[in-house]
């Protein structure tokens, strides 16, 4: 017999061909792992990111992800107490959509034009907060800005008449004169109302020399009251804006320069307070509590830079105070990052920066006066039980 012929393909391979291919795939891997590492060590506020991305994360906390884990192992989930998590079908149809059932401001949000600047998170919800009654910061009408248009006072002699004196004893701790509070005003002409003669128009409620700064003014009495240096200061925001020819919308980027001014002169101030009033009216902003009448608060945070976690802790541990002592008075805390916004109301500045919304447009200084108290009260709690953990309290 004769043997069989079989056809075959021959392949040949040159070697320098190989070579040049894996000198490829090493380069590849290399430009990979260096660009990998370039994107993280860059600042936290100029890396690339992805809202959607961050969003979709963000629902996937640890109890979710033990819940998961917990439907393959149920010995696993047997073991552990978690609390009731979000739906896995609201949660899906969440991320493919963007909409949230539960606020509707995410179906409106991109088919309404500067809707998006009222997308606040509420971080920790007050009694009565929700997505419909956020607060609100609106910017005067270009002629109560530059100053040209400004009513006349009602109701103010009583402002000036003060509460009488009494002698009280000295506070059992104190800061031995150092200012570790900074009281400031990025938007220093937010007035009320009711101190304005014929102004009904919340849009219309600001005023060079009764406004919030008075807060400021009951705030610092009371910490100092409880052994805590502060200092306020009110220096006039808005007419630094039009004398540069700024728009409202640049208050933060003056109040800055304040601060940080501030902050260079004296190294002992720790703890930031902006203080603002919400334009939302009355019913809105006030609470009863055993029969007296206080203007409501609401922490306002910036989460477009790296510390607005530690404002975040900050924020939550007076609101937790003000429900314990005082129910009801503080809206919650609230976390504003989106593009609408200012995002960082110069909170970058200190691991200690708040942002605190005062009552509204209709409360008074009475009602303004017991909270300021009343924040007061709660933060020389927390600022003398963080002295004592720190080791450093003075007596």
């Amino acid at each position: 017999m004769r043997p069989q012929k079989s056809n075959g393909i021959l392949i040949t391979v040159q070697g320098s061909n190989l070579v040049k291919s894996a000198a490829a795939f090493l380069l590849f891997i290399f430009m990979i792992f260096s660009i990998s590492g370039a994107i993280t060590s860059l600042n936290p506020d100029l890396r690339p990111s992805s809202e959607s991305v961050n969003k979709a994360a963000s629902f996937f906390s640890a109890d979710l992800l033990y819940k998961i884990i917990g439907t393959e192992n149920r010995a696993f989930a047997a073991t552990m107490d978690l609390e009731e998590g979000p739906k896995l079908s609201s949660l899906l149809f969440q991320l493919s959509t963007n909409i949230n059932l539960d606020d509707p401001r995410s179906l409106l949000g991109r088919e309404l034009p500067s809707f998006t600047i009222f997308d606040t998170e509420i971080l920790v919800a007050g009694e009565g907060t929700n997505y419909t009654n956020m607060p609100i910061e609106s910017a005067p009408p270009q002629d109560v800005f530059e100053g040209k248009s400004e009513p006349p006072l009602q109701n103010v002699d009583e402002l000036d008449e003060g509460e009488p004196g009494e002698d009280t004893a000295p506070p059992p701790q104190s800061t031995d004169g150092k200012e570790v509070v900074y009281v400031y005003f990025t938007h220093n002409t937010e007035s009320f109302l009711p101190y304005l003669k014929g102004v009904t128009d919340p849009n219309k409620a600001f005023h060079s020399q009764i406004n919030v700064t008075k807060i400021g003014d009951k705030l610092k009495e009371e910490l100092e009251g409880k052994g805590i240096g502060t200092t306020i200061d009110k220096t006039d925001v808005q007419s630094r804006l039009v004398k540069k020819g700024w728009s409202y919308g640049q208050s933060y980027q003056e109040s800055r320069e304040v601060i940080a001014s501030a902050l260079g002169s004296n190294k002992d101030l720790t703890y930031l307070i902006d203080i603002h009033r919400d334009s939302r009216r009355k019913e809105q902003t006030t609470k009863v509590i055993n029969g007296e009448s206080y203007a409501q608060l609401a922490f306002v945070i910036g989460g477009k830079h790296q510390n607005y976690e530690k404002n975040n802790q900050l924020a939550q541990q007076l609101h937790k105070g003000l429900e314990s002592k005082y129910p009801g008075l503080s809206r919650g805390v609230l976390l504003k990052d989106k593009s609408g916004s200012n995002g960082i109301y110069n909170q970058d500045l200190s691991e200690n920066a708040i942002l605190v919304e005062f009552g509204g447009v209709d409360n008074t200084f009475e009602e303004l006066n017991r909270s300021a108290a009343a924040l007061a009260d709660v933060f020389s709690e927390f600022y003398w039980q963080a002295e004592e953990v720190n080791g450093s309290a003075q007596n």
